[in-house]
């Protein structure tokens, strides 16, 4: 079972919308919608929500930043259950695609970051061996994964006693992808002795301490890879499978011909025939996740496997940041469909490529059970499902209020910030800056730094680990400065930025737009001295609804501060530092204390 460990208790807001939305799952409210002011302690209240309904959870997030963050959060109060992050692995990405304007071809490229591709495994892992799992997911939880029950069937049992010989455990261990090369026993090695046909013992080295080691009575091993074809009747089937390819195949070419479409038909036979050898000779080929369809056994525009079909009918899914997450599970079906139905066209692809995609909304919002949705600023969509009735968490556990506000000319405005900055300093608080453009960004960071201030500048181009190391950089003193754009705007806690400092907050578009306004203003919800400056020489309809409704929860918490006489605090709270390879060994750790 979940066992929630904290010394925290709920205080201001988070009381009355925990019991609010257990409420609303117990009486089988499939929808609710918490708007959560920045700094009450959402991910808090989800924990709460959690540990009390008891139901294995995917906390789904728009960005691999926020679902790290978290992630961390949810492993510190769940440290004796599985809490696991699955967002893409790729570092870099660039998809297949043609464009017929310029007959250019861009094939795909890929940086794969192996740490990710390791905790998404260890993700599926936990899904299939484990009763209670929490999952924090960026929207690559819609994209086709494995089927559930054939990943199910992969996984290697071995029991103590059981009649096995040790060429059938290494030939099973090898087709799961493992190896035993190991020269050393190290932590998460396990030592398998086989007497006389029969597994006589099973030992798990559960620490680095040299020798010390766990009997175990079974273990379950599952695969190493997302994708893995065991047994002979599944090797057997890829004979079929083929098959079936090259008949799809033949009715393309065919229609090709009558089109008289003479190069896409002779294309199109050439790139699929040297898949087909490779598949034939090697049960491989390149993006063979274009086939996906073929190997799960899907009918054509049948849903394929995601994420989601590893949990149980009954399980919870919390939308953080929803009024992003959904326009971008929205958007992720039509601009792949779009980009493969080219290739299907001008014969890169065959038109069952187009059943290797992500699910399309209907068939997402068709897997969930439970959902709540939260924000500081829902969007129309989750407000309508709700009809508009929300849960509200306004007062912040530490009395602070909604940051002061304050409009400045655009004038000499990067001359402004510097003068605010090294009064930041001397104060030793930090601040963030808010460019429109990633090249703005970087050399406004630039700049700084040639005027003797500390700053660093963060956007997508980063991989996630850098990211994460610039946020716990400036929050440790390595930097006064973080300057970036949209990735510093939902859900980072970063309690020591007391200011923050927006350029072009008069231009038009959704990086200045009322909801991206509400949300960068309560970067600096989490400090008692936080406050906003806004540049831009008018006032725009968007400021003024921001400022308007940040003036509103501000009078609400500061009406409460002074009924309940509570004196506003600056969060506390602890930096973490990702590094895959140490995190369990942090929770070992955890379960020793």
């Amino acid at each position: 079972m979940f066992q929630l460990s904290t010394d925290l208790k709920p205080r201001g807001d988070q009381v009355e919308a925990i019991q609010k939305l257990i409420h609303g799952i117990q009486k089988n409210q499939k929808q609710q919608v918490l708007l959560g002011a920045t700094g009450t302690g959402k991910t808090f209240t989800m924990a709460n929500v959690i540990h009390q309904t008891q139901k294995s959870t995917l906390i789904l997030v728009p960005n691999k930043t926020l679902a790290l963050q978290i992630y961390q959060e949810m492993q510190n109060f769940f440290p004796h259950n599985k809490v696991e992050y699955y967002v893409s692995y790729f570092d870099y990405y660039q998809p297949e695609a043609y464009k017929p304007h310029s007959d250019t071809y861009i094939s795909k490229k890929t940086q794969v970051n192996l740490n990710i591709q390791r905790m998404r495994l260890r993700t599926l892992n936990s899904l299939v061996t484990e009763k209670k799992v929490i999952v924090v997911a960026s929207v690559a939880a819609i994209y086709g994964c494995f089927d559930p029950n054939s990943y199910r069937r992969a996984v290697l049992e071995l029991n103590v006693g059981q009649a096995i010989s040790q060429q059938e455990i290494a030939i099973g261990l090898t087709k799961l992808g493992y190896n035993s090369h190991c020269l050393e026993l190290e932590e998460g090695c396990f030592l398998l002795e086989v007497k006389e046909g029969h597994l006589s013992s099973i030992e798990k080295c559960s620490s680095i301490k040299e020798g010390e080691k766990e009997n175990k009575l079974n273990i379950l091993i599952p695969p190493t890879r997302e994708y893995i074809y065991l047994t002979e009747e599944e090797n057997k089937s890829l004979v079929a499978i083929l098959g079936e390819i090259r008949q799809e195949l033949k009715e393309k070419i065919n229609q090709f011909k009558q089109q008289a479409k003479l190069v896409e038909a002779q294309r199109l036979e050439s790139r699929i025939n040297e898949d087909l050898l490779n598949l034939g000779e090697t049960g491989i080929c390149p993006m063979i996740e274009n086939y996906a369809r073929y190997f799960d056994g899907r009918q054509p525009g049948e849903c394929p496997y995601v994420l989601l079909d590893y949990f149980p009918d009954d399980y919870l899914t919390i939308i953080d940041e929803s009024h992003l997450a959904i326009p971008q599970i929205r958007a992720m079906y039509n601009t792949d469909h779009s980009r493969k139905k080219t290739l299907v066209k001008y014969g890169f692809r065959l038109p069952s490529a187009l059943d290797n995609r992500p699910l399309n909304f209907t068939e997402f919002a068709g897997k969930l059970a439970n959902v709540i949705y939260t924000s500081a600023t829902p969007g129309p969509y989750e407000l309508a499902q709700t009809n508009y009735k929300l849960v509200e968490q306004i007062i912040r556990p530490t009395g602070l209020l909604d940051p002061v506000i304050e409009v400045r000319a655009t004038k000499g405005q990067i001359e402004d910030i510097i003068q605010l900055i090294k009064q930041q300093i001397i104060q030793n608080e930090k601040t963030i800056i808010y460019a429109l453009t990633i090249k703005m960004a970087e050399d406004i960071a630039y700049f700084l730094n040639q005027r003797d201030i500390k700053a660093i500048f963060l956007h997508s181009k980063l991989d996630i680990f850098a990211r994460n190391q610039a946020i716990a950089s400036l929050r440790r003193g390595v930097y006064d400065v973080i300057v970036g754009i949209n990735l510093l705007r939902e859900g980072l806690d970063m309690p020591e930025v007391s200011l923050i400092c927006v350029l072009d907050a008069d231009k038009p578009g959704f990086l200045r737009d009322t909801r991206s306004l509400i949300q960068i203003i309560g970067r600096v919800a989490r400090h008692q001295n936080g406050r906003a400056i806004l540049y831009g020489d008018i006032i725009t309809t968007n400021m003024r609804a921001a400022m308007t409704e940040t003036q509103r929860r501000r009078l609400i918490q500061a009406t409460h501060n002074k009924a309940n006489k509570i004196i506003p605090q600056t969060i506390q709270k602890e930096i973490f530092f990702l590094d895959p390879r140490l995190t369990a060994l942090r929770k070992k750790k955890q379960e020793q204390k």
